[in-house]
């Protein structure tokens, strides 16, 4: 894997744009092979090759100057005619671009497109065709004698010798100027991948306004590297046979250019937090560990010291089965790392609508807790449902209003699960709390 950082355009390649390169490459773990190429420092090759297309009669000088070049752009607008280069600058004399270069006249250079068309067998479109009367004469060295990109991605394409070209299939447009420039630089034309755009669930094309924009944010959002990996493989290829997670090894042993879609893929998050949810919940959790531990601490419910031994791997071990990312650990873990419970307000209307029936019903499952000295799954679950029967009703009935009691949530895990990580204590104390909320609430 090679990696080139394509900065000839200042205005756009800053520092923090190419550090959130390098950053969400190292998250994924896509390690790059050899030294990295920055375009910008390839300068003097691009002017060279400048110079050669220039001197096989292949580019021509072009000394008009921007507020010529608009003039003529907004008289086209008003004739409603699409602006050209009319080529003017082409027809001047050998002796009159002299004369200008040692006057000291600014100009670009322009590539002189052929006539003819210029085509190529795309691996995801097939065979595309534009015909050159479409394609203007563009520039490819600026006044400051910088390369534009089409000239600068060419010339290091060669130097790297590339034989793909896999990119965004907003390039095709580009396409058929970049073939122009290898054959005039008498190079071998690599073939060309143009995948699918990646688009957001508005049918728009991805931007800042959906969130995240650079893939290393997304570890700030609780996904884990193995399951973005896994989801962005997915964007615009499919391995077939309805797979969807799979190790690595296995994507790149089921690639194919056959499983290339045309169509725009869609960054649909839920599904991206689904299969980080499939992540978590199948990952060894010596692997899970120190990517949530970091997360607690940061929350403030416990030292990393504290977050240790077989008590607290087997409260992972629980509350990753639903989560779906590695905040949703992090929020369901409060109920059992903080001293205090905070109750939410849905859960609270949900669970305990009538304050004085939920307050009769927690103080009958407090005495029935506290009664209970074996504190295992087997005797709970016979205290409980045995206190369901004597009151007339069901064992959800009892369980919903003791969920808000002990978590402060409606959904967590299994009801017995909770008492055993929770432990008697806390448990006991948990409901009493309960108990004297409602009764404050009721009077």
């Amino acid at each position: 894997m090679l990696l080139r950082i394509e900065d000839t355009d200042k205005a756009r390649s800053t520092d923090e744009s190419t550090r959130a390169i390098f950053e969400g490459l190292e998250w994924l773990g896509l390690d790059w092979d050899e030294d990295v190429v920055h375009q910008g420092a390839n300068l003097a090759r691009h002017q060279q090759d400048v110079h050669r297309i220039l001197e096989s009669g292949a580019a021509y000088r072009c000394f008009c100057s921007p507020a010529e070049l608009d003039a003529r752009r907004k008289e086209a607008d008003t004739r409603k005619e699409s602006f050209k280069y009319d080529r003017r600058c082409d027809r001047l004399s050998a002796d009159e671009i002299h004369r200008r270069i040692e006057n000291g006249d600014q100009y670009v250079v322009r590539f002189r497109i052929p006539d003819g068309t210029t085509s190529w067998d795309d691996l995801v479109h097939d065979t595309i065709t534009f015909p050159n009367k479409d394609v203007d004469d563009f520039v490819v060295l600026r006044s400051d004698q910088t390369p534009i990109y089409n000239l600068a991605v060419v010339s290091d394409d060669i130097a790297m010798g590339i034989t793909l070209v896999m990119r965004g299939d907003d390039h095709i447009s580009n396409t058929p100027k970049q073939i122009m420039l290898y054959r005039a630089l008498s190079a071998e034309v690599p073939r060309f991948a143009h995948l699918p755009m990646i688009h957001g669930m508005d049918g728009k094309k991805l931007s800042k306004r959906h969130g995240a924009t650079a893939v290393g944010d997304y570890q700030h959002l609780g996904i884990v590297p193995e399951a973005m990996a896994n989801f962005l493989a997915l964007l615009g290829w499919s391995p077939g046979g309805d797979r969807e997670i799979m190790p690595r090894q296995q994507m790149i042993e089921l690639f194919s250019a056959d499983g290339l879609q045309k169509k725009a893929a869609v960054f649909d998050t839920q599904k991206l937090e689904w299969m980080n949810g499939q992540y978590l919940s199948s990952m060894p959790l010596e692997k899970l560990e120190p990517r949530v531990t970091p997360a607690i601490v940061a929350a403030g419910l416990a030292t990393a010291d504290e977050l240790r031994g077989e008590r607290y791997m087997a409260l992972l071990e629980l509350l990753r089965v639903r989560a779906r990312t590695i905040d949703d650990i992090v929020r369901q873990a409060v109920p059992y790392l903080s001293d205090t419970i905070v109750y939410d307000p849905d859960a609270v209307a949900k669970g305990w609508k009538d304050p004085g029936e939920a307050s009769a019903l927690l103080q009958a499952v407090h005495d029935k807790l506290l009664a209970t000295a074996d504190w295992t799954a087997e005797s709970l679950e016979i205290a409980l449902r045995t206190l369901a029967e004597e009151r007339g009703t069901t064992a959800g009935k009892i369980f919903q209003p003791m969920r808000v009691a002990l978590t402060g949530m409606t959904v967590s895990p299994g009801i017995f699960d909770v008492l055993l990580t929770l432990g008697r204590d806390k448990s006991v104390a948990r409901v009493k709390a309960a108990v004297v909320r409602l009764a404050d609430r009721d009077s």
